[in-house]
């Protein structure tokens, strides 16, 4: 008895659907398995490209001391959603006694003479300040789960849909299958045939 329920195939109840559901279900798992190893080296290169790029952009970034020469204002923000921002024309010098003038984001409250912290690039404009290790990092855990939840998605998708196909077909062949033993197992009599059929 042993032999018989041993084996690939040896159980004489399991249908080669139950075969093709373990299949599926194996390979979702293994569909899963291979999300969190792309998204976390996704992740991890993005990590280090938005490292890299941080650093080069620091690298062109200087932080130095504006003075406010006018009254602050306030200008709207790139998106429609987003809140304006307070702004205030000031003066700073950079590089040496290069004298620059622009109109820059600043803390509310600001008055004309106060001074502030601006970030300016290698000529003395106004720049944005470098990426900070926050927003290197939010980026690459984007990355990395955008990847990972993408995959995962889309291979459960497949897996569901082909699932779908195979509980059809069993349904079917258990439909076909009940039809030719219900009558025989019942005892009632099939379409056809006779009180003394056989």
């Amino acid at each position: 008895m042993h032999h018989r329920t041993t084996g690939t195939g040896a159980n004489p109840l399991r249908r080669d659907t139950d075969r093709a559901r373990t299949r599926l279900r194996a390979a979702f798992a293994l569909t899963c398995l291979l999300a969190v190893i792309t998204g976390f080296a996704l992740g991890r290169a993005a990590w280090t490209d938005g490292q890299r790029t941080a650093e080069d952009i620091a690298r062109h970034r200087h932080n130095v001391t504006a003075t406010t020469i006018g009254e602050t204002g306030y200008r709207a923000g790139d998106q429609p959603s987003s809140r304006p921002a307070t702004v205030a024309t000031a003066t700073w010098h950079y590089p040496s006694q290069r004298p620059h003038t622009e109109t820059i984001p600043v803390p509310a409250g600001t008055r004309n003479g106060d001074t502030v912290r601006v970030w300016v690039d290698d000529n003395g404009s106004a720049a944005a300040a470098p990426p900070s290790q926050a927003d290197t990092a939010l980026n690459a855990v984007g990355i990395g789960t955008g990847t990972l939840a993408g995959i995962v998605l889309t291979g459960g998708a497949l897996v569901a849909v082909r699932l779908r196909i195979v509980d059809a077909r069993s349904a079917r062949a258990w439909e076909s299958e009940w039809a030719g033993t219900e009558p025989l197992w019942s005892g009632r009599l099939r379409p056809g045939q006779g009180a003394g059929d056989d």
